[in-house]
């Protein structure tokens, strides 16, 4: 029988060649409102700085964008990178949010930079930010909880709004520090699938309940593109083929379209490196996608599927989430 995982959407709000940045903004905010009638749980987007082809730099900005452009479903980050913040102002930032949306606002937190080492000093961030990355987790749910008496810093607003806080991850560090808190945990195994079941099962075994969370609950990301036929879909993937490519590369190009034969654009070792980061990935006819997302969720026991579907033309990207969806 198919595995009940529910599903929801990372965005990359991608910028293609032939797009602008409103067009990416304008396109990501159309999808959630197709989203949310085709019965998607949620709708993330993520922090990502110095790179052409993504328009979501301003996180807290592009989910305020999303969010008054529908009517319930839950949009939110995936993630945050918190070190590269001040838990106030994130506090303050998701506080307001949480006002504008009520009960419609997720948080999820990683302690990757999204960048690379000279955006990093742009950022201000110091080197042992990371390494705060626990305490800064703390200091947040603290931001956002209730007042306490003599408390000397509120996040106004923000202060007992108690936007859900998730841990983000693509190893066992952050499934661990989920457990530890008490949090639900979203695992990045669209980009990063090694540690996969690792991480899930080291979560599960020492979770600690929380006022938040009473017991354990997991979303696998995982690239899913869907299409009429297998060809369709198969060439429909070489934009997602060629963007992880070009981060090989270390070139930041605008996201572009499908062509007919990838193996003209990666070399056999760009291939095998991009074959590894995705691995999990799931490309074909409805049937096929239907399979392996029940097959999927079956062998992770996710509570939930976060598809990722980067797809140049919105027309296609909508199609596939529809038929996605229709299992």
């Amino acid at each position: 029988m198919p595995h009940p995982a529910r599903l929801s959407i990372l965005d990359l709000v991608r910028v293609t060649e032939d797009g602008s940045v409103r067009q990416a903004l304008d396109n990501a905010r159309d999808l959630a409102a197709h989203a949310e009638q085709w019965g998607y749980q949620r709708f993330w987007v993520a922090e990502h700085h110095n790179m052409e082809s993504i328009a979501s730099a301003a996180t807290s900005l592009v989910i305020s964008h999303v969010a008054a452009g529908t009517r319930h479903i839950r949009v939110g980050a995936g993630g945050i990178m918190l070190p590269n913040h001040s838990p106030l102002v994130i506090a303050e930032q998701f506080g307001t949010l949480a006002h504008l949306y009520p009960d419609r606002i997720d948080l999820g937190l990683g302690r990757a930079p999204g960048t690379d080492q000279n955006t990093l000093h742009a950022l201000r961030r110091t080197p042992a930010a990371s390494d705060r990355f626990p305490e800064d987790v703390q200091a947040l749910q603290a931001l956002l909880g209730p007042t306490q008496p003599g408390q000397a810093i509120q996040a106004v607003p923000g202060a007992g709004t108690q936007v859900p806080l998730w841990i983000l991850g693509s190893s066992t560090f952050g499934a661990a520090l989920a457990a530890e808190f008490g949090l639900p945990y979203a695992f990045a195994s669209h980009f990063a699938p090694q540690q996969l079941m690792e991480a899930l099962a080291l979560y599960r075994h020492r979770f600690k309940p929380s006022a938040q969370l009473s017991e354990p609950y997991a979303i696998v990301g995982v690239n899913v593109i869907a299409a009429d036929s297998e060809q369709q879909a198969r060439r429909l993937a070489t934009t997602q083929q060629m963007s992880f490519t070009n981060l090989l590369r270390g070139a930041r190009l605008l996201s572009q379209p499908p062509i007919d034969d990838i193996d003209q654009y990666w070399s056999p070792r760009e291939r095998m490196q991009a074959a590894q980061m995705l691995a999990r990935s799931i490309i074909g006819t409805p049937e096929t996608v239907h399979a392996g997302l029940d097959a999927l969720a079956a062998e992770t026991q996710a509570d939930e599927l976060m598809i990722v579907s980067d797809i140049y033309d919105h027309a296609s990207r909508l199609r596939s989430f529809e038929l996605i969806a229709a299992r």
